[in-house]
C-alpha cells in the first residue's frame, strides 16, 4: 500500500471517529492504530484514548495500540497516560491487563520500551511511560518462561 492509500485510510478513519456513536469511534481507534505511523493519525489517536463520552472507546483503543507490540503503540499510549484522568487510566490499565497480562515475556518487552521511553524529551510521554511501567510492573502474568532443572 503506498502512502497516498495509507493517507487516504487515516482521512476517512479521522472522519468516522468524528462520530456520535461510540463503536465507530472504537472502529477508528482500533484502524488508527495500525496506521499510528502516519503523522495525521497520532493526533486523532490521542483523542480516542481520552474520548470524553465513552471510556469504551479509550478500552479497545488502547488494546489495539498495546497489540502493535512496539515502541511506536506504547509511547502514544504513554502520550495519553501523561494527562488522563484517573477514570481513563483506570480503562487504559485494562487494557494493559487484557493485552499484556498473558505472556510473561510481552510484559517484559513492554516494561523495556517502557524504560526507553522515560527518557523521552517529550516530559508528558516520559510522565506517561512512568505511568505505564508501574502497570506493567503490577501485573502478574498468567505464562512464565519454562524453568530449566
Amino acid at each position: 500500500m503506498g502512502n497516498e492509500a495509507r493517507r487516504g485510510a487515516v482521512a476517512a478513519l479521522i472522519e468516522l471517529a468524528g462520530s456520535s456513536d461510540y463503536r465507530d469511534r472504537a472502529d477508528a481507534g482500533r484502524g488508527l492504530a495500525s496506521l499510528v505511523d502516519v503523522p495525521q493519525a497520532r493526533g486523532m489517536l490521542l483523542d480516542l484514548l481520552l474520548d470524553a463520552e465513552d471510556t469504551f472507546v479509550t478500552r479497545v483503543t488502547a488494546e489495539a495500540l498495546l497489540r502493535r507490540r512496539d515502541k511506536t503503540g506504547l509511547a502514544t499510549v504513554a502520550l495519553a497516560l501523561g494527562t488522563a484522568d484517573p477514570d481513563h487510566v483506570d480503562w487504559i490499565d485494562a487494557a494493559v491487563v487484557e493485552v499484556l497480562g498473558v505472556f510473561a515475556s510481552d510484559r517484559d518487552a513492554a516494561v523495556r520500551e517502557c524504560e526507553a521511553l522515560t527518557k523521552d524529551a517529550d516530559d508528558q510521554v516520559r510522565h506517561g511511560a512512568h505511568r505505564l511501567m508501574a502497570m506493567l510492573t503490577e501485573l502478574n502474568p498468567i505464562l512464565l518462561p519454562a524453568q530449566n532443572g
